[in-house]
């Protein structure tokens, strides 16, 4: 018996046809772990042991399961009696990369805290502190404002930590809780116009900081798309500019120029400075020009933030 034939007049067969478009990339929220924290969340990190991670905010820091969603254990409470005894938050936390006991924070005071789970619950006592004396003759009223520490991150041996202030950035050994084995400097330049940063309330915005896979370099953000990357080994340091414009898979970062204050450069070098146009990093503003005069002794009174835009 032959098939019947095909009707001439019959609907075309219409195939699809291949478009390119941007790769648009979404991600759907698989749990959510909520109503533990008062303030501003400001750092998340997952222990070393894949079950649990921690949430930090100004005052508090917390330890979740993966698997709950509904409860969470605080194990670092700086949050005073009075808040008028506040003298500094917690910026940034994060877990030792071994070590599933261990874990970082960092303060608004430019102090970094190692705190051991096995010790007590509450780790209200910080098993070491890494800290750098003040310099009496150095000290300013923006001293303890640009010493306050933005981000903290271990390196992958475990070894060093990686701390980012406003000018600096700095390597601690583990071993080594008085001063830092390495200072490299991203915002020198911005030591002599700390009045005009102040005023314009660029002097708090964060930047972040990490550790390249072999732990030779060390990377961070600077303003106008430039971020520095420093060579541990060999001291040297590159200012590259990530810009989406004219970019393309495989494409290099081209490398740019720090200016320094006073100094001549090219018409095409930009220099790492806050612009007026970009919004700045830190969402939440403090206006101070309408604060009555504070003398350069006084101590700075660092507050969690409450009026944000």
């Amino acid at each position: 018996m032959e098939p019947p034939e095909a009707d001439p007049e019959g609907p075309e067969l219409r195939l699809p046809r291949y478009a390119p478009a941007e790769l648009v990339v979404e991600a759907a929220p698989r749990r959510v772990f909520a109503n533990a924290h008062t303030y501003h969340i400001n750092a998340i990190s997952v222990n070393s042991d894949q079950e649990t991670f921690l949430s930090a905010d100004d005052l508090r820091v917390n330890l979740w399961h993966l698997q709950i969603t509904d409860q969470s254990y605080n194990i670092v409470d700086i949050k005073p009696a009075n808040m008028e005894d506040l003298t500094e938050v917690i910026t940034a936390a994060e877990f030792h990369p071994s070590h599933c006991h261990l874990f970082v924070y960092s303060s608004s005071k430019g102090s970094v805290r190692l705190c051991d789970m096995r010790q007590r619950a509450l780790c209200d006592q910080h098993a070491a502190i890494y800290e750098e004396a003040d310099d009496p003759a150095n000290r300013s009223f923006f001293s303890e404002i640009i010493s306050s520490i933005s981000d903290v991150k271990f390196s992958h041996s475990g070894r060093y930590l990686l701390s980012r202030d406003y000018l600096q950035l700095k390597v601690w050994d583990m071993n080594m809780c008085k001063k830092p084995i390495e200072v490299y400097p991203v915002h020198e330049h911005f030591r002599r116009n700390l009045c005009a940063l102040y005023e314009n309330d660029c002097i708090f915005d964060k930047f972040e900081c990490c550790w390249s896979g072999d732990d030779k370099l060390v990377f961070t953000g600077s303003y106008n798309n430039l971020w520095r990357v420093f060579n541990r080994q060999q001291g040297s340091e590159l200012t590259l500019e990530a810009s989406r414009d004219g970019m393309s898979p495989g494409t290099e970062l081209r490398p740019r120029r720090v200016v320094q204050s006073g100094s001549k450069a090219p018409s095409r070098t930009r220099a790492a400075w806050p612009s007026q146009s970009q919004p700045t990093v830190s969402t939440c503003r403090r206006r101070f020009s309408t604060w009555p005069a504070i003398p350069a002794t006084a101590a700075w009174l660092w507050r969690p933030p409450t009026i944000c835009t």
